[in-house]
């Protein structure tokens, strides 16, 4: 199992936290479904320091018929954002990628030969629809490759059609998907089978990289509860993130 950052140490009464970190949050202010201002960011950033993050790779959403953010408007976010955090001598480090939706107009920027936006080096965050399972599955996944980019599948466990085949998250690893689970999955807060799903992944090794996919204060608030803290440190026991590739 592997990550694309150093592990950090975290003190003792945070450790249940298996990164420090975070490579999938949606905390930039006032650009998609997470933070709505930049109070409401600067609060969440210190819910993750209490829990012993120290870095945050923002992903906002890039969806075509949503939220059609691109390298201007995320970098104007993410400098307010830092903007703050320096004014209020908050000592955090945000940068940001995005989360590709992967839909027509993903496709669109990959056949245009778009830059995009990369957690680090050539790693790029991407998502399924919660609707249906996609058909191209292959054929996008070469699109991605061929560009030259490595692809980050987020939240597997959270797509309910793969929830009838477990082996179709083996499958998905075996193409050329590194998956990445949320924290909050593996508590039930999504729901009984994304919390069935999330652990599949975890106990055969299937998991690269874990994130917050933080939006909101529910959120904070969950994954700092202490039933959380406790269903972390099981499944955490002995896996490993945030080590060196």
């Amino acid at each position: 199992m592997f990550s694309l950052f150093k592990k950090k140490e975290a003190p003792h009464d945070e450790a249940y936290f298996p990164f420090s970190t975070d490579v999938h949050s949606h905390i930039l202010p006032g650009i998609d479904d997470g933070s709505p201002d930049v109070a409401t960011s600067l609060e969440l950033i210190k819910g993750l320091m209490k829990l012993g993050v120290k870095e945050s790779i923002a992903t906002p959403h890039i969806i075509g018929d949503m939220y059609r953010n691109d390298s201007a408007s995320i970098g104007n976010a993410l400098s307010i954002l830092q903007k703050a955090l320096a004014e209020s001598s908050i000592d955090f480090k945000v940068s940001a990628a995005a989360e590709y939706m992967m839909d027509d107009y993903f496709l669109s920027l990959l056949a245009s030969e778009a830059k995009l936006l990369t957690l680090k080096d050539n790693y790029i965050l991407t998502e399924f629809s919660y609707a249906a399972r996609p058909d191209n599955v292959e054929q996008t996944l070469f699109s991605i490759i061929t560009e030259g980019y490595r692809p980050i599948l987020a939240h597997p466990e959270r797509y309910g059609y793969f929830h009838n085949d477990f082996k179709q998250y083996d499958w998905l690893k075996d193409i050329g998907f590194s998956l990445q689970v949320n924290l909050l999955s593996l508590t039930g807060y999504y729901g009984k089978g994304v919390q069935k799903a999330a652990h599949y992944l975890l106990k055969n090794d299937l998991v690269s990289f874990a994130g917050t996919d933080l939006h909101h204060a529910r959120h904070m608030e969950m994954l700092s509860h202490p039933e959380s803290r406790s269903t972390f440190q099981k499944a955490f026991e002995k896996k490993g993130f945030n080590e060196e590739l």
